[in-house]
């Protein structure tokens, strides 16, 4: 196994993609889309290949992840940005068909006897920008997607991964023609024009700062988005839990990938009766793990880049110039971008610690007096992009009744992002719209088309009216071959499909209630059965005829 434990000679650049060739590509793409559609088949066909490609070279993506972050342990590339992306594309395949399929809903009464469904229409071009710490998961999951919607792809890769962006275009040139999904590349002034361009719709997942300079530049094309962005994701433990067992799950969450998660834990929240013994268990638990010196070298992962490493060393230098309590878990770490898992006690507001998302293997823990007061300073800040509460199924539910966030595990973390059939996304800062487990077309990457059908008018059936000179309610009979009942004064009105009902005179009052009694005909009913009715009351909503 390749171990890489000193920081990387940076690759020879990669060639950028010139800023003029983005809008004639996203043409190209887009002049494809409107000349062949992609239909069931050509979308099962691409995820089929895109799979094979992708599982062949998992030890090669392994590799470019390893080699752009310094060291990456290598089962968190497998598994985070190999299997999870085979996965999703397993559940596309999966529900291709159903989620192609249009979904009746009720036309309502009024338009009786007129049907309505929802169809998921392909929208166009997706633009995706990925960002460099998942960059495969978060690449190809929101691609396929697009695929499977129907749509064609333009996709730009982090330049802080070059040798896994180059990894990316390889994969891509090999599976898709270059008018189904294109590759650019290049550093931030490619990715601000990239952002620029007219898309059908833009994911960008990143930074909350970065993505307003995103919404910016969509904002003249009025360009839909969605954006999977971060924040501050809390952990709340409640009185009476398990410290040993919060503590091995906090440390999953917290140190997967080293803490350059967009979900994970960004501090605890704990009774101050408890703070110093979770301290305690959270210590015993990361030496547990990473105490030896080879497995440490193996499966800690480093920060991805030296700005990065540099940041997180200054929100520390910060903590200690304010006088707060830091403590490293772990004695030694192995050379290069590798930062000790560290904790840091009682910051306040101001602190950078609690004002930016950390992303990185540093944990503010705070303490609180009540359960409510642990709430009320979450309910503070700006949603976060995930809740983790520790507690029972009561407590659970006192801060679900009152904390938004854009998804929560309970008792656990990061758990709710490999359930495929949940939606991820984040609210307000965190971010906006959904990717995963909805239907495609509720993600942006298919447009829910209204569809109304107006059938024609049923052949040998006459609705008959009978109203009162006051505009008072009569008997309605509808019959499959009948007259209006004898007796009264009666309008005898036809009932074409998705239309007013009309009468041929004047029809006093706006709304009238009517009993309704709908025969079923002999035809239609079993030999030995008694005739059989249905009585509904409904409001009959008539217009006045022209005088």
């Amino acid at each position: 196994m390749r171990v890489y434990t000193a920081p990387m000679i940076d690759p020879a650049p990669l060639a950028a993609t010139p800023v003029t060739q983005l809008q004639p590509t996203l043409d190209t793409l887009r002049a494809a889309w409107r000349a062949r559609r992609p239909e069931a088949a050509q979308r099962r066909d691409d995820l089929d290949r895109l799979r094979t490609a992708l599982a062949r070279r998992l030890d090669v993506m392994a590799d470019a992840i390893c080699a752009d972050f310094g060291h990456r342990a290598r089962t968190e590339s497998l598994l985070a940005d190999g299997m999870t992306v085979l996965g999703e594309i397993d559940a596309l395949r999966r529900h291709l068909r159903s989620w192609m399929r249009p979904r009746r809903v009720g036309a309502g009464w009024r338009l009786w006897p007129a049907r309505a469904e929802v169809r998921p229409v392909p929208l166009g071009v997706i633009g995706i920008i990925a960002p460099w710490n998942y960059p495969v998961n978060l690449a190809l999951i929101p691609l396929a997607t697009a695929i499977a919607a129907g749509n064609h792809v333009y996709l730009k890769p982090s330049e802080h991964t070059p040798r896994t962006s180059a990894f990316l275009r390889d994969l891509l040139g090999e599976v898709f023609p270059p008018e189904r999904v294109a590759v650019a590349l290049g550093d931030a002034d490619v990715g601000a024009a990239f952002a620029a361009l007219p898309f059908d719709h833009l994911v960008f997942t990143g930074s909350t700062a970065v993505a307003r300079q995103v919404m910016a530049a969509a904002a003249p094309n009025l360009t839909p988005l969605t954006l999977e962005l971060g924040g501050k994701s809390p952990a709340i433990l409640c009185p009476d839990y398990p410290l040993e067992r919060a503590a091995a799950r906090l440390v999953t969450g917290k140190l997967f990938n080293a803490g350059q998660t967009c979900i994970a834990p960004d501090y605890v929240l704990v009774d101050a009766a408890r703070r110093d013994a979770l301290v305690e268990a959270l210590r015993t638990e990361v030496r547990r793990r990473y105490a030896d010196a080879a497995a440490c070298a193996q499966d800690y992962t480093h920060i991805a880049s030296d700005a990065r490493h540099a940041r997180l060393l200054g929100l520390l230098d910060d903590a200690r110039a304010r006088g707060l309590t830091v403590l490293p878990l772990l004695d030694a770490v192995p050379a290069g971008r590798a930062l000790p898992p560290t904790l840091v006690l009682e910051p306040d507001e101001n602190a950078p610690l609690m004002r930016e998302e950390i992303f990185g293997p540093v944990l503010p823990v705070l303490s609180y007096d009540t359960l409510e007061q642990a709430i009320a300073f979450i309910e503070a800040r700006e949603r976060p992009l995930a809740l983790y509460p520790f507690g029972t199924r009561a407590q659970a539910e006192a801060v679900l009744a009152r904390v938004v966030a854009g998804g929560v595990t309970v008792n656990d973390t990061l758990l709710h992002f490999t359930a495929n059939r949940l939606p991820f996304g984040g609210v307000g800062a965190s971010g906006m719209g959904a990717a995963r487990g909805l239907r495609r077309d509720e993600q942006g990457f298919a447009d829910p088309v209204a569809v109304a059908r107006r059938r024609n008018r049923l052949a040998a059936t006459t609705v008959c009216a009978s109203v009162k000179a006051g505009g008072d309610a009569g008997a309605v009979t509808r019959r499959r071959h009948g007259h209006a009942p004898a007796g009264g004064s009666h309008n005898s009105i036809g009932l074409p499909s998705g239309s007013w009902m009309r009468a041929k005179r004047p029809v006093c009052g706006v709304s009238q209630s009517a009993l309704v009694t709908i025969s079923t005909p002999a035809s239609r009913r079993r030999a030995s059965s008694a005739p059989r009715s249905s009585t509904r009351r409904f409001s009959i909503h008539c217009r006045s005829a022209a005088k």
